[in-house]
Formats: structure tokens, C-alpha cells, sequence
């Protein structure tokens, strides 16, 4: 049996690259930083340990500049994003675009030097002695001989030297002997520079999210009662059962919509007719949030309970916990540089309002669990529709318009393609 031969090999090759050359796919996704634009060439990727749990962690630093850290900045779980990466024109045709499956960007942001010298500060062996001594940075470093080498690196580098003099002179006590300078680690300082550092949040402005949760929520007063007023006085008579009927189920309809909001130390008015009901309220978030400008006293709240916020943002990010335990110490006690107590004692007051409403609602009114199990139910329904018309939203978009245009037409007196394939009838003998 003959064959055909393979076309000549003078022909013309396709320009078509073969698949076996294509870029494949890597099993770990590629991770896309952003990075200062004033970094100078020197600037290098060290893994330090995590100032809070010691733990290796990826870090940005460059010796004009200092450290930063990466904040990692994603899409939601519910609707992921890719990124695509275009080539350059004016490089080399050689050159592709890329696609990342995952959109995910990591942000370098400054971080301070002093959290990751306070440890070592922290750990010295003449910081662990009864007394502690004044020593050289030198001294100190060179006391860790399990030092990372990325570390020793970043604090031996002569050009950022300087700028962690300044940083550690800013948490020790330090004396000058002869050309050196020799530091003494100081936990007050060290609170007062986390202090500060606090200042300079809130002046900027805290987060949304922290500001909500832990400032708005925290000093939301709650509602303790509701008190239900009749429309008609004491002085009215009845001089028929009939009429004492149609009056009271007529009052009883107005009393759905004519509510007066009062706290447990309102008394309830003498022309009222009907029983006071006690109901427990919980209070809408910002609503009852205590107004800066309503009074001094609610000012000073709001501005401890946002450095309070600051503070322990800051202490859970960088600071070891037994160091926090002795700051914590340093802040309840009488030589406090901030006193908290007044924040403390209207938390607590706050708490045990809280507590007696939540009493009040469990003995009182049985309806009010109802109510908040239908609020439940219409929010689980909200959320299936959202989400299905989310679901229909994207299937239209994987539509093709004629597609579309299909749907459009009207079938109405038309045969189901069904039809035309049942079963044939049977035959006339």
C-alpha cells in the first residue's frame, strides 16, 4: 500500500509558534509589590523577625529610607479579580504580556526600626540583672549571637546608621562617654513613644472600620425602656361596654405609632391610662453615639477611647505580650503619662446598662424574640436575592446578544421542537 510523502522542505514554515514553546502555567502564583520610587539602588527584599511574635517575615528595606512592610491588598472571596500585565512597545518584540490569576498587590508601607531593636533592648543580658547598665549599641547587638544575619545587616549598615541612633536614643536613657554613646533601655520612654505615636493617629484620622467598631460601638449608650402613652386623659368617661370596646381597640391602634422613648429614671406621666411597658432597645449604631460638641465630658471620652483604640492597635502589631503586661501596668498605675480611669469607669457603667437592658428584655416583653427572629429571616432573604440576582446578572454577561435577541421573540402559537420528534402514529389497516 503507497503513502504520501511529507511536503518538500523548501516550503514556507508558519510564523505559528509551536505549543511546546508557550509560557506554562506556575504552580505558585507571582506576587506583585509596590515599592518606594525613591528607593536607592542599594535597597534590598530582608526577612526579620516579627517585632510581636518573632516569627520570619518578608520586609522592604533600603538605607536612605529605612524598613517597611507590606500590606497585602486583595479582592473579596465573592468576586475575584485577575491582573493583566501588558508588554511594553517600545522593548523588545520578544517581550509578552502576563496574566496573575490572583489580584493581589502588596503595598510597602514605613515601618519604625525602634520595634525591632526594642527585643533585643528588651533582652539583654544587662537588661535581665536587677540593674541595668548603660552599654554601647555595638555591645548589644554583638550580645545576640543567634542574631539573623538580614538583621545584623540592617543594623550594622553604615549609611542607615545614623537614623537608628536617633531611634534608639528616642526609647533609652543614654550617656556620653568620650566619642561613644552608650543606651539604657527605658520602658517609660518606650510607652511614651508609643503614646505619641498614638497622637498621630487619631490626629489623622482613625480607620473606618476601627472607628466604628471600637469607638462608635463602645460608647453607644442603649435605650433601657419604652413607655407607651394612651391618647386619652384620666378624665374621659365611659358610659357604655360597647363604646369602652371600640375605644380601647382604637387606642390600642394608636399605640403602635405614638411611642416615648425613656430611660429607666423617667417616670411615667400621671394623665396616662394604660400600664408602662418596659422594653429593651438596642441602640442603632450612630445614633447614639455621644456628640463631641454636646459637652466637654463626652468630648473627653471620644478622645480616649480613640487613643485607647490607637494604643492597643499598635502594642498587638509590635509589641511583644510581656512587654504589653508591664506597659498595661504602667498605665493603671498613679504615674500614668495618660490617665484612663474616667474611660474605664464610663465603660463600665456602659457595661452594666447593657447588662440590665438585656435582662429587662429577656423578662419583659416576649414579642420583642420574635421580632428579631423575623429581622433575621427577612435578612437571610435580602441576601438570597442579592445574591441571585447577582447570579443572573453574571450569566447575562456570559450571554451572547443573539442569544439575547432569541429571548426577545415572541413564541406564543409556535410547536416545541419536542413535537417534532415524538412518536409517529400508528398506521390505518
Amino acid at each position: 500500500m503507497r503513502t504520501r510523502t511529507a511536503p518538500p522542505s523548501d516550503q514556507p514554515v508558519s510564523n505559528q509558534q509551536p505549543q511546546s514553546q508557550l509560557p506554562k502555567t506556575t504552580s505558585k502564583p507571582s506576587k506583585t509589590f509596590i515599592l518606594p520610587s525613591s528607593a536607592s539602588a542599594d535597597a534590598r527584599f530582608v526577612t526579620l523577625p516579627n517585632p510581636r511574635t518573632g516569627d520570619p517575615t518578608r520586609y522592604f528595606f533600603c538605607p536612605k529610607l529605612g524598613v517597611y512592610e507590606f500590606t497585602t491588598i486583595a479582592s473579596p472571596t465573592h468576586s475575584p479579580r485577575s491582573i493583566l500585565y501588558a508588554s511594553d512597545p517600545s522593548a523588545d518584540k520578544a517581550s509578552r504580556g502576563s496574566i496573575s490569576k490572583t489580584a493581589e498587590l502588596l503595598v510597602s508601607t514605613p515601618v519604625d526600626i525602634i520595634f525591632f531593636v526594642i527585643p533585643l533592648l528588651c533582652s539583654s543580658p544587662s537588661s535581665n540583672k536587677g540593674k541595668r547598665l548603660f552599654q554601647p549599641l555595638d555591645d548589644i547587638i554583638d550580645s545576640h549571637d543567634e542574631l539573623p544575619k538580614h538583621l545584623r545587616y540592617v543594623l550594622c549598615n553604615d549609611t542607615f546608621r545614623n537614623a537608628l541612633l536617633r531611634r534608639v536614643g528616642a526609647v533609652c536613657d543614654s550617656v556620653k562617654a568620650g566619642d561613644e554613646i552608650m543606651f539604657r533601655v527605658s520602658e517609660r520612654k518606650i510607652l511614651q513613644e508609643l503614646l505619641a505615636k498614638a497622637e498621630r493617629m487619631i490626629a489623622q484620622g482613625l480607620p473606618t472600620s476601627l472607628e466604628e467598631r471600637f469607638v462608635k460601638q463602645a460608647l453607644a449608650v442603649p435605650l433601657m425602656s419604652v413607655t407607651r402613652t394612651d391618647i386619652a386623659t384620666s378624665g374621659a368617661s365611659l358610659t357604655s361596654p360597647e363604646k369602652h370596646e371600640n375605644e380601647t381597640e382604637s387606642q390600642e391602634g394608636m399605640d403602635a405609632q405614638s411611642t416615648i422613648m425613656t430611660t429607666t429614671s423617667t417616670a411615667p406621666s400621671s394623665a396616662s391610662t394604660s400600664t408602662p411597658i418596659s422594653e429593651s432597645v438596642p441602640t442603632p449604631v450612630g445614633e447614639e453615639f455621644p456628640d463631641e460638641q454636646a459637652s466637654p465630658e463626652s468630648t473627653t471620652m471620644v478622645r480616649l477611647q480613640r487613643l485607647s483604640t490607637a494604643l492597643s492597635f499598635l502594642k498587638t502589631s509590635y509589641i511583644s505580650s510581656e512587654l504589653c503586661t508591664k506597659l498595661d501596668e504602667m498605665l493603671s498605675g498613679s504615674e500614668t503619662p495618660v490617665d484612663f480611669n474616667p474611660l474605664r469607669k464610663h465603660l463600665k457603667h456602659l457595661a452594666e446598662l447593657r447588662a440590665e437592658a438585656l435582662a429587662s428584655r429577656s423578662l419583659g416583653d416576649f414579642s420583642r424574640k420574635r421580632n428579631s427572629e423575623d429581622e433575621d429571616v427577612a435578612e437571610s432573604r435580602a441576601e438570597k436575592k442579592r445574591r441571585k440576582e447577582e447570579e443572573e446578572k453574571k450569566k447575562k454577561a456570559g450571554e451572547s446578544r443573539g442569544v439575547r435577541e432569541l429571548k426577545k421573540v415572541n413564541t406564543a402559537g409556535m410547536k416545541k421542537m419536542s413535537d417534532f420528534f415524538g412518536k409517529t402514529a400508528a398506521k390505518k389497516s
